[in-house]
């Protein structure tokens, strides 16, 4: 076989300088992508729990009211069956059987108020932390 056409090569030599430059700009791209992605991910969830915190909020204050009237009318009902209508008041009638007035008696009253009250936070204190379950449709 024949050379057709033969002429000496001239070779250049690689310049490390820009391949080093090159490397180091695709490293920053990349930094900078993967930092994107981060920061989007982020900045999604934060606008997301920005959303939806407020509906949890108001879900769970409606929670723990209705817990709260729940456990304040169990204990009034466990404190009034320790006492009768007679203790609290007294009702005087004439002599023919008129009632001329009705005469409340404060010192059960007050007990009663101040025994439903503790009975009621023992009871909240002792319930500690209920979890509260919110549908996710």
């Amino acid at each position: 076989m024949h050379k057709i056409y033969s002429r000496p090569r001239i070779r250049i030599p690689k310049i490390f300088f820009q391949a080093r430059n090159e490397m180091k700009n695709k490293k920053a791209r990349k930094l900078i992508k993967v930092f994107l992605v981060v920061m989007i991910a982020f900045l999604t969830v934060k606008f997301s729990l920005d959303s939806v915190l407020p509906i949890f909020d108001t879900l769970c204050e409606n929670e723990a009211k209705s817990i709260a009237t729940i456990v304040s009318n169990e204990q009034a009902t466990n404190v009034m069956r320790e006492h009768s209508y007679d203790e609290l008041f007294t009702i005087e009638k004439d002599a023919e059987g008129n009632i001329t007035m009705i005469k409340s008696n404060v010192v059960p009253i007050n007990e009663i108020i101040s025994d439903v009250a503790n009975k009621i936070q023992i009871e909240l204190d002792n319930k500690g932390r209920d979890n509260i379950e919110i549908a996710m449709r």
